[in-house]
């Protein structure tokens, strides 16, 4: 009886595997001929397969999740450590900046008003190769006036150059007609900033000795009066020819609201009563 039962399994076998390769022969010399069958078995087996696959579902959703919850521990360390870090920065420069109110006071020096800032949405991008300048949804009607510097969340962009009623054109640091004067922190080395058409500025009109390194942060010194002095613009950078570019703070080619400062240090040079850098007579 074993004999006839195992005879009867090979039996059964070699009618799968004859089924099989008869239906692979068709398959392959005419695809078509067997779509409708094919999509009958999916639909029939689908409530099966969807039954079957639920617990496998079940499972990755749960390792998912805890995976999830691994990593949002490990931010929120990241973010606790960060955050005391910062609460230390905030009580040393609450300490400065009482230390330099005392030492204001002591010399009688009269520094420029702080000012705020009008916030405007980009509406369009950086345009071509040859014209480095965006467009932002700001104009007078909003207190945007020609000269007046603009920022985004990480550093100076530019400085508007038209302003409409509703909107205003700004040239970006990038162009070729920007100039900014900079000055490069704790090396107290004064330069211009140029725009090349290219995304580092290069730094022009640095002193012969200079001895200026990757890494130093730029920032605008004030110099004629356009932009406030201070306003972060980036880092350095030295190629192999000891040429000195800056690698903006700002990201340009990802522009999608800006700060505009909302006044002009001084006026007059827009009116063209006076060149940057000279004596205001007022």
């Amino acid at each position: 009886m074993l004999v006839l039962h195992f005879g009867g399994f090979r039996g059964t076998s070699m009618l799968f595997i004859a089924t099989g390769l008869l239906l692979f022969t068709i398959s392959s010399t005419n695809p078509s001929t067997l779509q409708g069958v094919r999509v009958a078995a999916t639909d029939a087996l689908a409530p099966l397969i969807a039954v079957v696959n639920k617990p496998v579902q079940l499972l990755a959703d749960q390792i998912a999740a805890v995976s999830g919850i691994a990593q949002l521990q490990t931010e929120v360390t990241q973010l606790r450590q960060e955050n005391a870090r910062l609460r230390e920065w905030h009580n040393a420069a609450l300490a400065l900046q009482a230390e330099n109110a005392r030492l204001s006071t002591l010399l009688n020096l009269k520094l420029p008003e702080p000012g705020g800032y009008i916030s405007a949405r980009v509406i369009s991008d950086a345009g071509n190769t040859f014209a480095q300048s965006v467009l932002v949804l700001a104009g007078e009607g909003d207190g945007v006036l020609k000269g007046q510097s603009v920022l985004s969340g990480d550093g100076l962009v530019g400085r508007v150059i038209e302003s409409g009623q509703k909107a205003s054109r700004i040239l970006l640091l990038t162009d070729i007609n920007s100039r900014v004067p900079v000055v490069i922190e704790g090396q107290e080395i004064r330069a211009i900033l140029a725009g090349q058409n290219h995304p580092y500025p290069s730094l022009e009109h640095l002193p012969p000795d200079h001895k200026v390194v990757s890494g130093a942060r730029v920032v605008t010194s004030g110099h004629g009066g356009l932009f406030r002095p201070g306003l972060p613009v980036g880092q350095t950078y030295v190629d192999e020819q000891g040429r000195v570019f800056v690698q903006l703070f700002a990201a340009l080619d990802r522009l999608n609201y800006v700060r505009i400062a909302d006044k002009v240090l001084d006026q007059a040079i827009l009116d063209g009563q006076l060149k940057p850098g000279q004596p205001n007579p007022k």
